[in-house]
């Protein structure tokens, strides 16, 4: 194969490659995988956001905040069972993300949390996001706004 036939093969493959490669972000030895929202109800004051998050590095570094111009606050939570009862709160002192581990953010979990949002989460929009390792240092992200009914599953 020619060198042009090479390259021309070479950019035609990368035309058609998957969306999902082009939402994934790397900050030092960590791999942040498909950022996502769902859309909000037009009255709606919070909404989650979701990601996956691995080190492939040798030493354990910790999510401590986020920020977003889409909302006044923004925290990191999880959802855990309390007896009978499920409960959510902020995690304190950060979301641990462990040397060579894979940290999933998702509905009934781990999640980032907006609150007080300035306008709903409008389905095929972007809510960029920074987030703020203890360790790594910040990265801007785009949470890519999905259908309110989309599953963990889909991701």
């Amino acid at each position: 194969m020619t060198n042009r036939r090479l390259m021309m093969a070479l950019l035609s493959t990368l035309a058609f490659a998957s969306p999902v490669l082009a939402h994934d972000y790397r900050l030092g030895a960590l791999q942040i995988d498909h950022p996502w929202t769902r859309a909000t109800a037009p009255t709606a004051k919070a909404g989650g956001g979701f990601l996956t998050i691995v080190n492939k590095g040798t030493t354990p570094d910790r999510l401590i905040a986020a920020r977003s111009a889409a909302s006044m606050k923004v925290e990191v939570h999880e959802m855990k069972m309390d007896g009978s009862i499920m409960r959510m709160r902020e995690v304190e002192g950060g979301l641990e993300i462990p040397a060579g581990a894979t940290v999933t953010l998702k509905p009934g979990g781990f999640h980032i949390m907006f609150m007080e949002l300035k306008e709903p989460l409008a389905k095929g929009g972007k809510v960029p996001v920074t987030l703020v390792f203890e360790k790594a240092g910040s990265i801007d992200v785009d949470f890519k706004i999905e259908a309110a009914g989309t599953a963990a599953s889909h991701h």
